[in-house]
């Protein structure tokens, strides 16, 4: 299938008709990208509606429509600025391949502000050619059986989704209801289940027609019990979805709340007493450390500001001291030398060695005098043992003093750096106030999260027994049947559908595995191929009976999804509809609104160049400027990837939009 155009008329932002060509071929190269570009509100997510209301009609799952009914819904899809005489409408023209020929087909549904009958008129044109030929009424009434060959609508959600659609998957463990729809339809599990329920419809028309008055009485109160039953359940399991939902939802506003909590203040306002406590300690340690200062100020400490004039006093008194003990030796000296020289006058040596020993003794005693006379004025006049103090001060005392001081010190600095940063935390501590609302935030949401818990559990019990009384009845209806219906005929077909339908449990199971071993090597692969980063994942698991995905690494061993980035995750979202999409085998067209999300610059350029010009043979993206910007768009301009660009320009004052030719750049 490939859409061919589209043509708006009078339908929600755009004012008369507006016709969009779609086509993918530009001049002989294949391209299979038409771009859309749009601010948000100027009319993206309505083209794609109005593809989905042009296929599905009623059935459609329009983003607008909520819980409206199908006339309230078009009536509120009219243009307020519609004329009077002019209806609203919209033409979808799209070419499939039938009997290995090409046949276009031309959609149009129109209807007015109060639709006849609360419905729009539908025609279907065939074109033969290059006219087209009366509208095919019998096409038309069949239409709803006809395009669920083309494109069941169980499946559509594959083709045709939305950036929500893929940070919704990308988020939950368990994809949501309407994927699994999806998985379920393309697995072909529904033809199973309908031919199970055929079979049990079968078998009770059997029970009917064999059973007397009394046991027909007995098989209906059992099947009215039954259908009751199962009635429950399908609404449980509705309930059950909601609350898982809902359940999801008090997760995020939980997690919302603590870490609102946190990066206003809250938990250093819940800390602030231990906070103040601490303080309290540095401030003490603060506090002695300058008391052993004052200490060390008070004794000789000091005197380390005038260390060289020390030194020099303690080289003034040592000279000091050597010029006394020069006088002092020198004058008892000079008693020694004259007794000596009389002696040696007495022993009558000779004149010239007489000569010779006082020629000795005056140099000696010389040098004496001089360094007696180099201190004649002795200012200091210090002792020796004010000398020895002196020099134990300078060389051990003073030197341990000072190793103090500075240790002390740094010891001071490091405390006033530690009560700077508690002095910090504590001013950006919430005040009591806002402490008190955000801590009570932080309660409410973790009361409701055990709420939405409870409820859950509670509504997945509730399921679960619903499907034990299921079985149980159906056991019970069975046992009903064997003990009371004699015909061997009809008990033939029973057993035999019994049996059948054993058979088909189990070509249920053996298809699921089938089918998703091969979903799960295309996963892995198209998964591989959009991250670019083949050490990260190895292998893709599906679970056979919630449809959740599990990765594992080149060891086997298992990745947890919240090791993913948020951009991880999408990709690993668009890697499991895009396998979806390929094991279904359609060669069917692809719609993204608002495609690019949350994804990082690096993300981005891998989903530009490796998943748009390849999805499918025809690509209808829906950007806002921010999304597929310049660098985006060039890109894929450079590849010849994009066929028709055109740019949905909203007029505020009109409240229209406009679809023309081109991009933002």
């Amino acid at each position: 299938m490939i859409f061919l155009e589209l043509v708006l008329q009078n339908f929600g932002p755009y004012l008369g008709r507006q016709v969009i060509d779609l086509r993918p071929n530009s001049e002989e190269n294949y391209r299979p990208i038409i771009l859309f570009g749009g601010m948000n509100g100027g009319g993206k997510t309505t083209l794609m509606d109005a593809i989905r209301l042009a296929l599905y009609g009623q059935r459609a799952q329009c983003s607008t429509r909520g819980s409206l009914g199908y006339s309230e819904f078009l009536s509120q899809s009219v243009n307020r600025n519609t004329p009077l005489t002019e209806n609203t409408q919209i033409e979808l023209e799209f070419e499939i391949i039938k009997d290995d020929q090409a046949t276009i087909l031309r959609i149009v549904r129109t209807w007015t502000k109060e639709p006849k009958e609360g419905k729009d008129k539908l025609g279907i044109l065939i074109k033969d050619g290059i006219k087209y030929e009366w509208p095919d009424q019998a096409l038309a009434n069949t239409w709803d059986e006809y395009i669920e060959n083309l494109l069941p609508l169980g499946i559509s959600n594959l083709f045709l989704f939305d950036g929500e659609q893929v940070k919704e998957l990308a988020e939950l463990e368990i994809p949501p209801p309407v994927v699994i729809e999806a998985i379920q339809s393309l697995l072909g599990l529904e033809l199973a289940e309908r031919l199970s329920i055929d079979l049990d419809i079968l078998v009770n028309r059997k029970r009917k027609a064999l059973a007397n008055s009394q046991q027909l009485e007995g098989i209906e109160k059992i099947e009215q019990n039954l259908q009751e039953y199962q009635e429950a359940e399908k609404l449980a399991k509705q309930d059950v979805a909601r609350l898982q939902k809902d359940l999801e939802k008090q997760h995020k506003q939980q997690r919302k709340a603590s870490d609102k909590f946190i990066s206003e203040g809250g938990k250093i306002a819940a800390e602030r007493s231990q906070l103040e406590s601490q303080l309290k300690g540095y401030h003490a340690d603060s506090e002695q450390i300058r008391k052993n200062l004052i200490e060390l100020a008070a004794g000789t400490l000091p005197l380390s500001l005038i260390g060289s004039l020390l030194t020099q006093v303690q080289t003034q008194g040592e000279q000091e001291a050597q010029a006394s003990q020069a006088k002092i030796a020198l004058d008892v000296l000079k008693d020694r030398d004259k007794r000596l020289l009389d002696c040696l006058n007495k022993l009558a040596l000779p004149a010239k060695k007489l000569d010779k020993i006082r020629d000795l003794l005056d140099k000696e005693n010389y040098a004496l005098e001089q360094k007696a006379e180099s201190h004649e004025e002795s200012w200091l006049a210090a002792d020796v043992e004010s000398l020895k103090y002196l020099h134990h001060l300078l060389n051990h005392h003073q030197q341990t003093q000072v190793i103090q001081a500075q240790k002390q010190l740094n010891e001071l600095k490091e405390l006033a750096q530690e009560i700077d940063s508690k002095e910090r935390q504590k001013a950006a501590a919430a005040s009591p106030e806002v402490y008190e609302k955000l801590e009570q935030d932080v309660r409410e949401a973790q009361a409701k999260l055990v709420q939405a818990q409870a409820a859950y559990e509670v509504g997945t019990r509730r399921s679960k027994q619903l499907d034990d009384l299921i079985r149980k009845t159906k056991k019970e209806l069975a046992h009903y049947g064997e003990q009371n219906i004699d015909s061997q005929n009809d008990e033939h077909i029973i057993t035999t559908s019994v049996k059948v339908q054993k058979t088909l449990k189990l070509f249920r199971e053996r298809l699921i595995l089938r089918k998703l071993n091969q979903l799960e090597l295309i996963v892995a692969e198209c998964f591989l191929y959009l991250l670019h980063k083949s050490d990260l994942v190895h292998r893709v698991a599906i679970d056979t009976h919630t449809f959740s995905l599990s990765l594992y690494d080149l060891q086997g061993q298992l990745v947890p999804k919240h090791r993913l980035s948020a951009g991880e995750k999408q990709l690993l979202a668009i890697a499991f509809l895009w396998g979806l999409a390929r094991v279904s085998g359609l060669n069917l067209p692809v719609a993204i609104d608002t495609p690019l999300g949350r994804l990082d610059s690096s993300h981005r350029a891998n989903l530009v160049e490796r998943y748009f010009p390849a999805a499918s043979e025809q690509v209808i993206l829906l950007s806002t400027d921010t999304e597929i910007g310049k660098i985006e768009v060039e890109r894929l301009r450079e590849v010849g990837a994009i066929a028709q660009e055109y740019l949905l320009k909203y007029d505020s004052g009109r409240q229209q939009t406009i679809a023309e030719p081109g991009y933002f750049w």
